[in-house]
């Protein structure tokens, strides 16, 4: 496989690419910045952070607007680039008349913010944030947590035992415990986790080493937050950084007729224009990760077979509700078959193989070792299909519980991100004390598992073989940290290194805030003859200029006035509601009972 950079494919305002292999023609694939071609309006990481809403998301825990500190909506444009480019090429192996696909660089960042953006606008009490600016110097009350001694931790438990007991160990009242273990429970959901005084304060009169074994004690796992370079120096981080974010392993799908191996396990060719119809996933995927890849495979055309336990899945009925279901969870499920069954039972497994069967993909985030337990693991289900394309979206690098990371703590996000290092760089870019509690990593997790079952069908095509296929939410981080790891490494960049904006910062304005980035001089040069600032963009006191003379007009008056001057910069999106309403984005949004998130994906 190879890509080649198009030099005529459009002006400054797309990058384009072709994507081919010995065994396909090419297929352009255009990124974009925007969702409406016409809005032509500079960009930046930053700036499109602001303008899809994840600056305000990331920003919830101190109660105002801040940037992520990583190159997140890059990183996913990227992956979401190449899986287009990917899918869009089995789609001509079928037969399709597909040549190109199109992304936009709003249409990754929408997709980030989709779970948010559907609880902001829930049909059923939407949920509403409040971005007052917090007390000068107050830290805010909720994860990562501070020792005594002064190490930054995350904490980690999936059930309300365990943490009751810890902090009933530390002596706090059952009745703040209970209030916190809410908090905590909903930080996923809504990026956000108000916890009580009591239980900071607990925590703060204890060192690291005396908290990890109460910890020990109680069954709740713990990890300091860690550095990317701490990172590199463990045995298996050069392998996941230079094999890049996923593993695969073949097997034979054996002889078939002629042209049979471009079809669907089911037989059936595509009856409409998307690259993957006809294709059946059966996806067995809990939280955000799995199910955010099985929502892409079904963007782009696959049936998706959910498993739920009998009873369907609890967080179906997590406010904020929308049509008698959970907001949230149709942002990532609203496009999928529902079946309910026990897995644990023999009847259950019988119906699962029977399942995969007959499937092309088999995807799963179970618990580590659990697969192996069920039987259902990738040799089980390759023996009964041996075209299957068996997938695990994981938190740490496999499925074999013997083989988990730093004595099998629980692979979630916050966890992941604490000992990645992604937790530390974000910490580092000043944007909070460690970590996001925006799923970070969840969702570039989940793009990055359908990416990788994507390649794998590919490879399917050309080679007549079936694989499992290995992603997880630590391989994930290695990704958006790619470039940390090649510096720590000494390896040489494969482009010139990106330097650092003049201004990069967020104002607030008569009405609203803005987002603006300079990144050279002339921008600067620029954005002072716009603001009429006689100070020299040395002076000490041109920053503070800048703050005052962005008090007399509202952020929407300046954005069309750096629009104009070719000056990056973005209203600071703080209602998720409000993006529903801009122009610009509404091509990427389909409003209803509450908003959805439109596939990022166009191809012709």
């Amino acid at each position: 496989m190879q890509t080649l950079a198009d030099e005529n494919c459009a002006g400054d305002e797309t990058l384009c690419f072709e994507f081919e292999t010995p065994h396909t023609a090419p297929v352009t694939c255009e990124i974009t910045r925007w969702e409406d071609p016409s809005r032509q309006a500079a960009v930046s990481e930053n700036i499109m952070q602001a303008a899809c809403g994840l600056m305000s998301v990331h920003g919830r825990t101190h109660r105002q607007p801040k940037p992520l500190g990583l190159n997140y909506v890059s990183t996913l444009t990227a992956a979401l680039a190449l899986q287009g480019s990917i899918a869009a090429s089995i789609g001509r192996l079928r037969g399709l008349p597909v040549s190109s696909s199109t992304v936009s660089m709003a249409a990754a960042g929408l997709l980030s913010m989709s779970q948010y953006i559907a609880g902001a606008t829930a049909s059923e009490s939407p949920e509403t944030t409040v971005t007052a600016r917090p007390l000068p110097g107050s830290p805010p009350a909720c994860p990562p947590f501070v020792s005594l001694d002064g190490v930054t931790f995350e904490l980690e438990t999936l059930d309300a035992g365990p943490w009751q007991k810890f902090w009933s160990t530390l002596s706090v009242s059952s009745a703040a415990a209970g209030k916190g273990w809410r908090a905590f429970l909903l930080r996923y959901a809504r990026a956000a986790s108000p916890l009580p005084d009591e239980l900071l304060l607990a925590i703060s009169k204890l060192t690291y080493h005396r908290i990890s074994q109460v910890c020990a004690r109680t069954g709740m796992a713990i990890c300091p937050v860690r550095s990317i370079d701490d990172r590199a120096q463990d045995d298996d981080a050069r392998q996941i950084w230079q094999q890049g974010p996923w593993s695969f392993s073949s097997f034979s799908s054996g002889p078939k007729p002629n042209g049979d191996y471009l079809r669907p396990a089911g037989g059936a060719l595509p009856e409409d224009d998307l690259p993957l119809s006809g294709f059946t996933v059966i996806e067995s995927c809990r939280r955000i990760q799995g199910p955010l890849a099985g929502h892409l495979l079904a963007l782009l055309g696959a049936t998706v077979i959910r498993i739920e336990p009998p009873g369907g899945d609890p967080l179906r009925g997590m406010p904020p509700m929308a049509a008698g279901c959970s907001a949230r969870f149709q942002a990532l499920n609203r496009l999928k078959t529902v079946r309910e069954i026990d897995i644990k039972s023999a009847a259950g497994k019988t119906e699962i193989r029977e399942l995969a069967r007959h499937a092309d993909i088999f995807l799963h985030n179970w618990a580590p070792g659990k697969a192996v337990l069920l039987n259902l693991d990738h040799g089980d289900l390759a023996a009964i299909n041996s075209s299957l394309i068996y997938a695990y979206a994981g938190g740490w690098a496999t499925d074999c519980a013997e083989h988990v990371s730093s004595n099998s703590m629980p692979g979630t996000d916050f966890m992941a991100q604490a000992y990645s290092g992604v937790a530390g760089k974000v910490a580092g870019a000043g944007s909070s004390r460690g970590g996001s509690l925006f799923t970070v990593l969840d969702v570039l997790g989940g793009v990055v598992a359908a990416q990788g079952v994507t390649i794998a069908l590919l490879n399917r095509y050309m080679n007549n073989v079936g694989a499992k296929v290995t992603s997880s939410l630590m391989s994930a981080a290695t990704l958006l940290c790619a470039e940390d790891f090649r510096d720590i490494y000494s390896l040489p960049a494969s482009g010139s290194k990106p330097s650092t904006s003049i201004i990069n910062d967020v104002y607030a304005t008569r009405q609203g805030r803005i987002a603006i980035e300079c990144p050279d001089v002339d921008t600067v040069l620029r954005l002072a003859e716009v603001l009429d600032l006689t100070a020299g963009i040395e002076n000490n006191g041109f920053q503070r200029c800048l703050s005052e003379v962005f008090l007399s007009k509202t952020a929407d008056q300046w954005v069309e006035l750096f629009q104009h001057a070719g000056i990056p910069s973005a209203v600071v999106i703080e209602d998720l509601a409000d993006l529903q309403t801009l122009a610009h984005l509404q091509p990427g949004l389909t409003p209803g009972s509450y908003t959805q998130v439109n596939s990022p994906w166009r191809f012709k």
